[in-house]
């Protein structure tokens, strides 16, 4: 019970540190994870390997992949490639309905993409959309993020609901059916709620890079050279959206080949497509393909756009390993058990999976973590409850994927994905992202609750 109170103190002082005394959230969710190793009784040496392990193992997941959206980005940004995408979609929509197009660009990219790449792979593009439309990045942003991390969590293949729908033996088919029918309302909320934050916004209170961006001219991309600015033709199309839909598709094509049916069968096709889409892979494709984006008459070199990718990653990769360092720590004090064991006694039918889903999300920040040990924990109470049914298993999955969104905040690598490529500060992010899946949380279950009464 200290541990669980004192995480709450911290993240307290960890959210009044960043937004009150500027300090930068690397040193502060470092602070942080030392502050709780001690008090969850972890010796001097298991505090620092934690802490350690734990940035390293959550960097060794998504570190490249980071970098290589980020070149992505900075490619499509300085060929015009960017603004060459955002005509496209603009053309398609209209401005008006520019975060409605993210929203659902984010609901379907992450069906098989981990939403931390989906909104690397798709940053480039909300800035050339804020840029051709005047929306703030505030609103595009975030519903983007709420696109994304809707299917995130109620939607195989992601591996999330998939794992726990294999532990609690739910049948996969209707866990995608009953998915979509919780996860499409869930993503319009998130999306309703940007709009609405992203119109009341104080101009006191959005950072520089996150309030709306002045229109650009679309004739060309411009570049500085010595003799001042230089306008090139806006690359084509085709080209523009090569670096994105190639990894997108090759990460698809990677979970339909791990599906335990073996589409694709066992042999070297297989083998191959696991292989280029991996997500590693997959970006690195991106990046060769982002080359093609640099004219001949632009000056400067493949190695100066590729250093500005890689220095913009920086800051967002360090302070997404200090998010896992902090996470790790959590989960070595055993706050997990400890609030599975306060919650496992209690009769609450479908909201139970939520409840311990949501306390172990938003204590240590990993929603497939979340999932999964949730799923461990309802998994032998099901039948006590009247769950133990195709319909009910596949209503827990739902409800745990419910939990496992709320909420997002500081502690959680995608927060900080989205803050860092959506140009927000901590307390900016507090106000749109973290509210936006608290409310979107709430949503989902209401939903797989009333499914539940009519269907269980």
């Amino acid at each position: 019970m200290i541990v669980l109170f004192s995480l709450v103190i911290v993240v307290a002082l960890m959210i009044v540190a960043s937004s009150k005394f500027h300090v930068h959230p690397f040193l502060s969710l470092l602070f942080a994870g030392i502050v709780m190793g001690f008090i969850g009784g972890l010796s001097e040496a298991e505090v620092t390997k934690t802490l350690m392990d734990g940035f390293g193992s959550t960097l060794g997941s998504i570190g490249i992949i980071i970098a290589f959206g980020a070149i992505i980005g900075v490619y499509l940004e300085k060929s015009g490639g960017a603004m060459t995408l955002a005509n496209w979609v603009i053309k398609k929509v209209g401005e008006k309905n520019a975060p409605l197009a993210m929203n659902l660009t984010g609901f379907v990219v992450s069906i098989p993409v981990y939403c931390d790449s989906g909104f690397i792979i798709l940053s480039s593009l909300i800035k050339a959309i804020s840029r051709k439309t005047g929306i703030s990045l505030i609103v595009l942003g975030v519903s983007l993020a709420a696109g994304l991390y809707a299917t995130h969590v109620f939607i195989p293949p992601t591996p999330g609901p998939l794992a726990a729908a294999a532990a609690l033996d739910a049948d996969i088919g209707l866990v995608i059916l009953f998915g979509f029918v919780v996860a499409v309302p869930v993503a319009l909320t998130g999306m309703l709620w940007a709009k609405y934050i992203g119109s009341r916004a104080d101009a006191k209170d959005v950072p520089e890079s996150g309030k709306t961006v002045p229109k650009e001219e679309d004739s060309g991309a411009i570049e500085e050279s010595d003799s001042g600015k230089v306008r090139t033709e806006l690359p084509k199309t085709y080209r523009s959206f090569a670096p994105i839909l190639v990894p997108i598709m090759l990460i698809a094509l990677n979970s339909i080949a791990s599906y335990p049916a073996s589409p694709f069968g066992e042999g070297y096709l297989t083998d191959f497509l696991k292989f280029v889409g991996n997500p590693v892979i997959a970006l690195l494709t991106g990046v060769i393909l982002a080359f093609r984006l640099k004219g001949h008459q632009v000056t400067q070199s493949h190695s100066h756009w590729v250093g500005e990718g890689l220095k913009q990653a920086g800051v967002i990769i360090l302070i997404t390993g200090a998010g896992g360092a902090f996470g790790a720590i959590l989960r070595a004090t055993g706050i997990g058990d400890f609030i599975g064991d306060r919650f496992s006694g209690l009769e609450l039918g479908l909201l139970l999976p939520f409840i311990i889903s949501a306390v172990l999300k938003t204590a240590q920040g990993s929603s497939t973590v979340a999932i999964i040990t949730t799923a461990a924990i309802v998994a032998p109470i099901l039948e006590s409850f009247g769950l133990d049914s195709a319909t009910g298993r596949a209503l827990t999955v739902l409800s745990v994927g419910a939990g496992a969104m709320t909420v997002s905040h500081i502690n959680d690598s995608f927060f900080w994905v989205v803050s860092q490529f959506s140009g927000m500060d901590t307390n900016t992010a507090l106000k749109s992202q973290t509210v936006a899946t608290l409310i979107q949380g709430l949503v989902g279950v209401l939903i797989v609750l009333a499914l539940g009464w009519a269907l269980v």
